[in-house]
């Protein structure tokens, strides 16, 4: 929906109404995103072991599992690894840290451009003319609005549109190339890694690498 935003004038899409439009259904499905990943944030602390912070992102333990990961790929059992391996902690924090920043973002140009939830009712109110309910406020319409405030507000999203748009771009190439490393290390290792995406359950041939002493 993004990119189909981002290319409306080259697909004909013209017309407020249409823009709009276009953005509503962005948003809503932002909303999606957003409920998804307060959920996988929930589940970090009260869900399946593999599932928690501590088994997700870099923390103790995590120089000793480097050493083990490493003593693993040297015999050819890198795959060979219960949980996420160090190499994986470090790509995922860097993909939730997008994914965060995108929700962050998303939100507020939610907000500051459609005057929707959670932070719309507020924008609305803040650039709404004086005597104006801000509820009749038209996404971009400068109709009933305070010229100032809508300057500034215009200034306050700006930065928050960039970000946004650049992290879902990193996070594009991020996709990219997490689905070609795993293909690769499939096929390379001929492991269970693709399959236990699905099943949730990994076949080793011997014990797992973050399970050697």
């Amino acid at each position: 929906m993004g990119l189909i935003m981002l290319n409306k004038s080259g697909l004909g899409i013209s017309g407020n109404e249409a823009k709009i439009g276009l953005k509503v259904v962005h948003v809503l499905i932002g909303y999606v995103f957003v409920a998804n990943l307060v959920i996988r944030f929930v589940l970090g602390f009260i869900g399946p072991a593999n599932m928690r912070w501590s088994k997700v992102f870099p923390g103790k333990g995590f120089g000793a599992d480097s050493k083990r990961f490493k003593a693993a790929e040297t015999v050819g059992r890198g795959n060979a690894w219960l949980g996420h391996n160090p190499k994986a902690k470090l790509a995922l924090s860097v993909i939730y840290l997008l994914l965060f920043t995108m929700a962050v973002t998303g939100l507020v140009r939610a907000g500051t451009d459609i005057y929707y939830p959670p932070l719309g009712a507020y924008v609305a109110s803040q650039v709404a003319a004086e005597g104006v309910d801000p509820a009749s406020l038209i996404p971009y319409d400068k109709t009933g609005v305070d010229e100032a405030a809508y300057k500034a507000l215009g200034e306050f999203k700006g930065p928050y549109g960039k970000v946004h748009l650049y992290s879902a771009y990193t996070l594009f190439a991020l996709i990219l190339l997490h689905i070609f490393t795993v293909v690769w290390v499939e096929v390379r290792n001929q492991g269970s890694l693709i399959s236990s995406i699905f099943s949730g359950r990994k076949i080793f041939s011997g014990p797992p690498g973050d399970q050697w002493n």
